[in-house]
């Protein structure tokens, strides 16, 4: 029997509340989604960035219905429970957050993320107080269905020019205030930050790995009170470095070396049937 939406929303809230940490990994396709499910996680994510690459896009060149249609071809391929990155929401106002939130459970999926960063250059982050409305507004929403939805609410800090530790922060405790059930904020510079951030919460706090010289390993990070890990578009930049070595070794060399250190279609369709 397929699980059901508030049985996965249930087993991603307990995933928060047992000791210790783990990792949620973010699958870009059906196919990846179904060999991290058979390689045993317990809950997957979608990268917002992963997810433009598919489309041949930069991140944040995604539409709503977009984002949506993905996250819900990732939800169709495993069991397991399914989060999304949201980014702020597709909209500026906190009822166009509210409407994100709504329509990512109808297509299945059980938790997601909304951000404090606006896309515009000039102003690259909402101030404080809209930001927190514009996550109470996605709490709200989420209180309101029919399962357990985890909300979790980003302070973009770190990637928006604003490296400011005790702003990223107050920002994080005021989501916190408003009701968000994970805390995140990505690109934290090393591990006296982590802790510094994880100490000053009561909620779960979300750390991405994928930004060269600032991934801490499992221990470290779970050291450091971090409960959910997760890894962005590193997999799928993972897999697109080996789609360069091979189609650069064929276009520059005319050899073919990469067939011999590939996966055989046979151990690939085991992930698929």
């Amino acid at each position: 029997m397929p699980t059901s939406q508030h049985d996965k929303a249930v087993r991603f809230r307990a995933l928060h509340e047992a000791p210790g940490s783990f990792v949620i990994p973010n699958p870009w396709d059906g196919a990846s989604a179904r060999i991290l499910a058979g390689l045993g996680f317990q809950a997957l994510a979608t990268s917002s960035g992963a997810q433009a690459g598919t489309l041949g896009r930069r991140d944040g060149k995604v539409s709503r219905d977009e984002a949506l249609a993905h996250s819900r071809a990732i939800v169709l391929a495993t069991d397991l429970p399914v989060a999304a990155d949201l980014e702020k929401g597709f909209g500026d106002k906190p009822s166009d957050a509210a409407e994100t939130i709504r329509r990512a459970a109808e297509v299945g999926l059980i938790g997601g993320s909304i951000e404090d960063a606006t896309g515009d250059k000039d102003k690259p982050l909402y101030d404080l107080a809209t930001a927190a409305e514009r996550v109470a507004a996605s709490v709200k929403a989420a209180r309101a269905l029919a399962f357990p939805f985890t909300l979790t609410a980003r302070s973009e800090n770190f990637l928006r020019g604003n490296p400011d530790l005790a702003d990223t922060i107050a920002r994080l405790q005021a989501f916190e205030q408003a009701g968000a059930d994970v805390l995140f904020a990505p690109g934290l510079p090393d591990l006296a930050s982590v802790k510094a951030v994880c100490a000053a919460l009561k909620k779960p706090f979300n750390f991405m790995v994928g930004i060269k010289g600032k991934s801490f390993t499992v221990a470290e990070l779970t050291a450091a009170g971090v409960k959910r890990i997760s890894l962005a578009t590193s997999l799928y930049r993972a897999a697109m470095t080996g789609l360069l070595a091979a189609a650069r070794e064929v276009k520059d060399k005319g050899t073919f070396v990469y067939v011999d250190t590939s996966v055989p279609t046979p151990e690939l369709n085991g992930f698929l049937e």
